[in-house]
């Protein structure tokens, strides 16, 4: 076990303290991190689509606009439930909505897609290299066994 650390039976993970008086003291981890600010998961477009449904959401608005109660049932999900993966896509700016009526109407705005994309762009010469690789390797094979 890491130095400086303990598992405790009923308490999990701790951070054990040397004390010249009393030996070793444990302490629960919660008691280090508790005071800590965390991180909102949805505060930018990369935790947002964490989320397999808020993708789902994304795939069923690129087909055009929609009405929640309409992504709640084609997902089946809860009107709650749908209204929160909504607020945070348009917290992130993957999603506009509207007013219909009584409705309200989402659409995809992909420009929010914009920081994966770059990202996610990042690899492709890695990835090109490495299909180019592996071309030249299958041609090598099927060379060495015509010559055989």
């Amino acid at each position: 076990m890491p130095k400086g650390l303990s598992i405790g039976s009923s308490i999990g993970l701790s951070i054990v303290h040397e004390s010249s008086a009393a030996g070793l003291q444990c302490f629960p981890i919660w008691a280090y991190d508790a005071g800590m600010a965390r991180a909102a998961t949805t505060s930018d477009v990369f935790n947002a689509i964490a989320e397999p449904q808020r993708r789902d959401i994304l795939m069923l608005l690129r087909a055009g606009e929609r009405p929640a109660t309409s992504i709640a049932e084609a997902l089946g999900l809860s009107q709650p439930g749908a209204s929160k993966h909504l607020r945070v896509l348009r917290e992130v700016g993957l999603v506009h909505d509207r007013r219909d009526g009584r409705q309200r109407v989402y659409a995809l705005d992909a420009r929010g897609l914009e920081p994966v994309h770059e990202w996610a762009g990042g690899f492709e010469q890695f990835w090109n290299e490495s299909f180019e690789r592996l071309d030249a390797y299958v041609q090598d094979l099927t060379q060495n066994r015509s010559a055989e």
